[in-house]
């Protein structure tokens, strides 16, 4: 009776819970812009200029459709986009939708303008483990479409995976609107988006190359882990 008493006391004094399984640190910077907002390239640039920093941040730009009715139509911007920064408004409680908004890693957002913001931002992002990983193989384009096969490492329960493909570079001279005359370099500049419940951690996915994309463009699909509260996980990026 002793021995059993002593071995079940040396059990609850060595037993160490298992820790939940962490990999290296991701950013994701979502980026909501629009050719027609006047104070958006300076943020668009900041974009691309953080955006090869390092391979472990994602720079993505989406454009929004509601600065159009000025008078240039951002060739980039769609309802889709428009909506999903709606969903963050949910999300932060916000009463009003802005450009340039900066998302990080769903979390939060600042104005995307401001650089000393996102540089303490990315340092700050640069230390927390990510709770997810994600790899991309066997990607493959056949005419209008790029086949590729996930594989998810990290739990996976509610929670969805997001593919992305992005433009590398456009540079447009905008006509009309608040930046008429003005040549803006747009980078990472999200065309197509599919989310997905997942299921397994390892799957196959086809994503429509959309007409927008010209034959010269750079493209890049870009996977993203998140939570039903929009946080992000994990998430890495390929360039085609």
């Amino acid at each position: 009776m002793q021995n059993t008493l002593l071995v079940i006391i040396i059990m609850l004094f060595t037993f160490q819970p298992s820790k939940p399984e962490t990999f290296e640190p991701i950013t994701v910077l979502e980026l909501f812009t629009s050719q027609g907002c006047s104070s958006c390239p300076k943020a668009d640039e900041l974009l691309g200029n953080v955006k090869n920093k390092s391979n472990r941040v994602v720079a993505l730009s989406y454009h929004v459709d509601y600065w159009n009715y000025i008078g240039w139509n951002d060739p980039f911007s769609n309802k889709y986009n428009t909506e999903k920064q709606r969903e963050y408004g949910e999300k932060f409680y916000s009463s009003r939708i802005y450009t340039p908004q900066l998302v990080i890693n769903g979390r939060e957002h600042f104005v995307g303008s401001n650089s000393r913001t996102l540089n303490d931002k990315l340092e700050a992002y640069e230390k927390l483990k990510a709770k997810n990983s994600v790899t991309l193989s066997n990607i493959k384009q056949i005419n209008k479409m790029i086949n590729f096969n996930y594989s998810i490492n990290g739990s996976i329960k509610d929670k969805k995976i997001r593919f992305i493909l992005v433009i590398d570079e456009r540079i447009t001279k905008v006509k009309r609107g608040e930046n008429r005359n003005r040549v803006i370099k747009n980078e990472n500049i999200v065309v197509n988006e599919i989310i997905e419940t997942i299921e397994d951690a390892e799957g196959e996915i086809s994503i429509e190359i959309p007409k927008i994309v010209e034959q010269q463009d750079n493209l890049r699909i870009v996977a993203i882990i998140q939570t039903k509260t929009l946080d992000i996980t994990g998430a890495t990026q390929k360039t085609l």
